[in-house]
């Protein structure tokens, strides 16, 4: 996997405002286009932000409405458009009611399969040359995070010692690099081992959903390349975010401090914090002193190799 890019299509928590939208994260993955929640006005925010519509999944973390109702309109779009593939929408225990339910308003079918998957916590996704890890959070109602796993790279390979073993370059060297050992005119073996370095971590990239500080998201963000963190509140809002399972910026960045994540990234803000968020950030870099932004509509964040 190249390329692992997120685009905040919104970042507003309830309802859209002004300056942001609902809850909606589009991330590429290479040639993948995945969606992470959808809601009302995505397809708009895709438009507008230049994602496309090629979308291969869609990962709900939960059935707010600020978290899905865009589902709808987009999939009508897509039919409008004459897609034909299938496209899967994964989501907690409810999916297949609530999905369900959404694809079928409005239309008697689409012109494109629709499959709905249920996830757990732990359930994993393999995709190619990742997987897509649903982690269990600590909401109102039953909700996941997602953690972007990138499978171990290969190491980089030497042309030199290759060329050292006797290796030619041509064919034979394409074959080492994919871990197939070379037979020499000479009959001499030469392994992959010879001529690759050691094998490199790939990127992880952890998104939250809405949720209260919990275990298993800063598990799963330890050392992760991003850690993408609900900040609905502030400090002065403490008793809030604990009657609505949401945390605070603080508590976002604890949990990035805990977890020694590379990078954090806030999102999902209270209207109080639609047009300025820098209390939110002060109140983070107070816990965490690592590269720390609020996202806005349209934020792009390129998450480059390991190594």
């Amino acid at each position: 996997m190249s390329i692992l890019r997120l685009t905040f299509l919104g970042t507003s928590a309830a309802a859209p405002t002004l300056h942001r939208n609902v809850s909606g994260l589009a991330v590429k993955a290479d040639s993948d286009l995945l969606l992470f929640d959808c809601g009302e006005g995505s397809q708009r925010q895709m438009i507008r932000y230049g994602t496309g519509f090629a979308v291969d999944a869609v990962f709900f973390t939960h059935f707010h409405a600020d978290h899905y109702l865009g589902i709808i309109g987009f999939l009508r779009t897509l039919g409008m458009g004459g897609r034909e593939q299938p496209l899967t929408l994964y989501g907690p225990t409810s999916a297949n009611k609530v999905l369900d339910a959404a694809i079928h308003l409005g239309v008697e079918r689409l012109a494109f399969p629709v499959e709905i998957a249920e996830l757990r916590g732990g359930d994993v996704v393999a995709r190619n040359g990742y997987s897509v890890r649903a982690l269990k959070a600590d909401h109102r109602v039953n909700a996941l995070g997602y953690a972007i796993e990138e499978h171990t790279r290969p190491g980089r390979f030497d042309p030199e010692v290759a060329r050292t073993l006797g290796v030619t370059p041509g064919p034979m060297f394409g074959q080492l690099q994919k871990g197939q050992s070379v037979t020499l005119a000479d009959g001499a073996v030469i392994q992959p081992g010879q001529v690759m370095g050691e094998s490199r971590s790939g990127r992880r990239v952890v998104i939250s959903g809405d949720t209260r500080p919990c275990q298993t998201i800063r598990d799963a963000a330890r050392d992760a390349d991003l850690l993408v963190h609900e900040s609905t509140f502030s400090d002065d809002e403490q008793e809030r975010a604990l009657e609505t399972r949401h945390s605070t910026a603080r508590e976002a960045a604890k949990v990035a401090h805990e977890a020694k994540a590379r990078r954090l990234v806030l999102t999902h803000f209270s209207s109080r914090h639609d047009v300025d968020p820098r209390p939110l950030l002060e109140q983070a870099r107070q816990e965490y002193q690592g590269p720390v932004d609020a996202a806005y509509d349209g934020f792009s964040v390129e998450i480059p190799l390991r190594g």
